[in-house]
């Protein structure tokens, strides 16, 4: 186990800079999710790490140690590509074990770390197999064994679950989870499925253009987003926005649009909102609850049942807004309903700079 520190990084990639004086200290033993959009440098930057891209500038330590320059195989890391890579014509011990081999360690040794890497991820059954005789799981499996094998200090993932249809995901996203409480290594992920990040990670690490965006727990990265960007790429359906300003008046603060009128008294300012300050209100789905004691009034313009729960979509003021709704409800078309914000746990942001406030 081993920490990692990034200072002032970049990296060019065909004469265009990619990431740009980016800084990021992983925690030993944290479960890191870098998390972002195709094109916003999280693979860059995974790649980076292990070796794989050559930097323009800065540095990268594991465990104390500078290896920005050394080469993959002296990093001490073990690494999962999106594909599985996996040789045909070797049995799942032998593609297991093809790195130990080469590199030549004991026989002894090698048989010790396959046998307790198959029975960590259960794939004693399959040692004798083929890859063409299992399932995408099954081979993403000992694509995950042939990086333990090495008994590395740092887990690079690198979209290892992306080319896994919805139900072997989420198993296999159980299953890296308990290996990572079982083993405790540093793992670092890279995936632009909130999902994923979400039910992984113990920090997100959110990505757009070369730059992070925010760093923080699940939590705190849904629930208080730092900027604009943050707060549109978490959260299905995405949270509902509107522009409008803020009018200011003693202890009292309310958001304007149109019709829209809200009072925001009740919102946790990072610093003292203006009078007639251009804004933008966030407000989760699951931040409105329809029912007869809200003061607010629309139209129902669409229903998404969700097996679990629903999405209300209604008509206010001639803005659209998403509702989640736990309880299974007959709602419709067209019919008017009532609801409510709650204000305390919305995001209000600065229209200009974005930033939240």
């Amino acid at each position: 186990m081993s920490n990692v520190s990034i200072r002032n990084l970049c990296v060019s990639l065909g004469g265009n800079r990619i990431i740009e004086n980016l800084d990021l200290d992983v925690i030993e033993s944290e479960f890191l999710v870098l998390l972002g959009p195709s094109g916003c440098g999280k693979s860059t930057l995974l790649h980076s790490i292990a070796g794989l891209i050559d930097v323009a500038d800065g540095s990268i330590a594991i465990g104390g140690e500078d290896m920005t320059w050394a080469d993959p195989a002296d990093r001490r890391i073990g690494m999962v590509f999106q594909s599985y890579a996996l040789y045909p014509t070797m049995s799942v011990e032998g593609n297991m074990s093809f790195g130990l081999r080469i590199g030549g360690t004991p026989k002894a040794e090698i048989e010790r770390r396959v046998k307790r890497a198959a029975e960590i991820l259960h794939l004693e059954p399959l040692l004798k197999r083929k890859p063409s005789q299992l399932s995408g799981g099954q081979r993403q499996r000992v694509a995950i064994g042939r990086a333990l094998v090495r008994e590395a200090d740092v887990l690079l993932f690198d979209e290892p679950l992306s080319n896994l249809d919805a139900k072997l995901r989420a198993e296999l996203r159980r299953e890296l989870k308990l290996l990572h409480r079982k083993l405790r290594s540093t793992m670092i992920y890279v995936t632009h499925d909130q999902v994923e990040a979400m039910t992984l990670a113990t920090r997100i690490v959110v990505m757009q253009g070369g730059k992070i965006q925010q760093i923080g727990t699940p939590e705190s990265v849904y629930s208080k987003p730092d900027n604009l960007f943050v707060a549109g790429f978490l959260g299905a359906p995405g949270m509902n926005f509107l522009n409008g300003t803020l009018a200011c008046d003693r202890s009292m603060v309310r958001f304007a649009a149109g019709q829209v009128d809200l009072d925001v008294s009740n919102y946790a300012f990072k610093h003292e909102p203006r009078h007639d300050m251009t804004v933008v209100l966030g407000i989760r789905p699951e931040q409105i609850q329809i029912g007869d004691q809200g003061n607010l009034t629309g139209v129902v313009s669409l229903v998404e049942p969700m097996g679990n729960h629903e999405i209300v979509w209604i008509d206010y003021c001639g803005h659209s807004l998403a509702a989640i709704v736990q309880e299974m409800r007959e709602f419709k078309a067209d019919d008017r309903v009532r609801f409510s914000v709650d204000a305390a746990k919305i995001s209000i942001f600065d229209q200009f700079d974005e930033a939240r406030l």
